[in-house]
């Protein structure tokens, strides 16, 4: 007799999971441990350093290791009897909200190990070491790394999969599209927060290029629009290359910076939004130009 739909995805599930908790020993009890007992001889890196690279991979580990795993394969040992697993997947789905911090960690995490293996061989040469190891297949640290990354979406995939080949009278259906929507809610905090941490690293960024000015460093800003522009100058008619920032509260109108130590952009006006007026200006000689007038002054420029 051929297996139901609803078993196979759960045993793919069951599979996957095991393949997953052995990434997480490797990455756990293998490279974090070893990487922070030499750490703690003083040959490799700071401790600190190996902290942040693996950030909270302990308490994944421990969770799939000791709670989900040998829940799940309880499960389909009694799957004649009781075929669910909607219901442990509901006591699975508010732990992934740790997965956060791992994920917001995950870009730093991969900086940090390039970084230090450059400055230290004999950390360079330990991860070489571990890579070399059976269980590793050929492939690396990094590669490891980004597998719980991956893990929130799989779950997401095959338990949307599950729901939809379950029979409608499945005794699992309401436990598994509640699970199904409580993971949903997950991948999107997740999500969230890696969105959240690419904002404030370009608002960095940019920031860095302006040079830092205290007053216009706000991480609750967002920058909407940047690129370069004409000013012109009707006194001595000639146009002179200016660039803008635009932010969701100022309009910042810099100069190019001719020597560029440090800072790429000098601040020359700020505009703020609130009470900001453009008008498009119709001069057949001048195409693409404009007017911007905010309560500080008024511009006239033009757009290539």
């Amino acid at each position: 007799t051929q297996e139901p739909e609803e078993k196979k995805i759960a045993l793919e599930l069951l599979e996957t999971e095991q393949a997953y908790v052995n990434r997480l020993h490797l990455l756990d009890q293998v490279f974090y441990t070893e990487l922070m007992k030499e750490a703690k001889n003083g040959k490799t890196v700071p401790e600190e350093v190996v902290k942040m690279i693996f950030s909270n991979i302990s308490s994944i580990y421990q969770f799939h290791a000791k709670f989900f795993l040998p829940e799940l394969q309880k499960r389909m040992e009694d799957w004649t009897c009781n075929p669910r697993i909607g219901d442990v997947i509901q006591k699975l789905a508010p732990f992934l909200k740790m997965y956060g911090e791992y994920v917001k960690n995950f870009d730093k995490a991969v900086e940090l190990i390039t970084v230090w293996s450059e400055k230290s061989p004999p950390f360079q040469e330990l991860i070489a070491d571990i890579q070399k190891r059976k269980v590793c297949a050929n492939l690396t640290l990094q590669h490891h790394m980004l597998e719980p990354v991956q893990r929130i979406p799989r779950y997401e995939l095959l338990l949307k999969d599950y729901v939809r080949k379950l029979p409608p009278e499945s005794p699992d259906r309401d436990d598994a599209e509640k699970a199904l929507e409580m993971i949903f809610m997950v991948a999107k905090h997740s999500n969230a927060a890696i969105a959240e941490m690419e904002r404030l690293q370009n608002l960095w960024a940019v920031y860095q290029r302006l040079g830092l000015e205290d007053d216009i460093v706000d991480p609750s800003n967002e920058l909407i629009k940047e690129g370069p522009i004409q000013k012109i100058s009707t006194r001595n008619n000639s146009t002179s290359e200016k660039y803008l920032f635009l932010f969701n509260n100022m309009l910042l109108y810099c100069a190019p910076k001719v020597i560029q130590v440090g800072a790429e952009f000098q601040v020359h006006l700020r505009i703020n939004v609130d009470g900001m007026k453009v008008r498009e200006l119709n001069d057949t000689q001048c195409p693409h130009t404009f007017l911007v007038s905010g309560k500080q002054r008024t511009l006239e420029l033009q757009a290539r």
